[in-house]
């Protein structure tokens, strides 16, 4: 079975306050784009996992989508004498806020389910998303929502940005977590993310951040100027997502701007 684990982007990220357990409380809306890995995954008579596209760094063993299969496989006695073969084709940047590693492990789940017909609900499969990371459980849905705790908790919310054109850049740079919150002060935002997000997409620029930015920007000036470049080719809006590097524009209509990034990774399409 083949699938596609597609990216997401952080509409506005606000770091609330830092935790007891040492993480960090946030709020930001998750919106999914087609910005796309392949997987495919088949019964199999030994594990196998093989991957080609870009090379993934780490030992295999935290790969999100054998950490997927070994959860379900321990979680559930119907698996314990299976096996599955993987191939991941992996075009989504990583270590960049697009969360696609996130949703390789999420739909790693989905088709596992499928597959050997397990007969998980869509809340059973996010119980198991969670236990993988922060932000995997958004991706058994992946439809926009509005998340809050540790990114973790979902609500609904009904922002509709359908037929408006996304132009994504990764600059390759890598930012780890802690790199990126070692720069953060949790604080509320002024105006609240939910009723900021109802305002036009023109008014966003002055409402609506990502706190990863302040610091971020700064210490690697080719952030800062991508995000400079976008709006200057007629972005709406435009931010950071997620803890970075990658930063997004969303523009009335298509542009192919491609060009203006040669040394970047580029994706640009219409969003849903």
């Amino acid at each position: 079975m083949l699938t596609f684990p597609n990216a997401k982007i952080n509409i506005g990220l606000n770091i609330v306050e830092k935790r007891p357990d040492g993480f960090h409380n946030i709020e930001s809306v998750f919106y999914p784009i087609n910005w796309c890995d392949a997987l495919e995954a088949i019964p199999a008579e030994t594990l196998r996992f093989e991957s080609s596209g870009l090379s993934i760094p780490g030992d295999q063993s935290n790969n999100l989508c054998l950490k997927a299969w070994h959860l379900l496989r321990n979680s559930l006695p119907e698996l314990a004498d299976k096996a599955v073969a993987f191939h991941l084709h992996k075009v989504i940047p990583m270590g960049a806020g697009l969360g696609g590693g996130s949703a390789d492990g999420a739909f790693t789940l989905k088709i596992l389910n499928e597959i050997f017909a397990l007969g998980l609900s869509t809340a059973g499969i996010q119980h198991y998303a969670r236990q993988l990371g922060s932000d995997c459980a958004f991706f058994i849905e992946n439809r926009p929502v509005y998340c809050f705790h540790k990114g973790d908790e979902f609500e609904e919310f009904s922002l509709n940005l359908k037929n408006k054109f996304i132009v994504v850049v990764n600059p390759a740079i890598h930012i780890s977590t802690a790199e990126a919150y070692s720069g953060v002060t949790p604080q509320k935002p002024g105006v609240p993310l939910k009723e900021a997000l109802m305002q036009p997409i023109s008014t966003w620029e002055g409402l609506i951040k990502n706190d990863f930015e302040k610091k971020l920007l700064e210490k690697y000036p080719s952030i800062a100027e991508t995000k400079k470049n976008l709006y200057q080719q007629g972005a709406l809006y435009a931010s950071m997502t997620g803890s970075g590097s990658t930063v997004y524009g969303i523009f009335e209509t298509e542009k192919d701007i491609k060009a203006q990034f040669p040394d970047f990774a580029v994706w640009q399409g219409f969003l849903d």
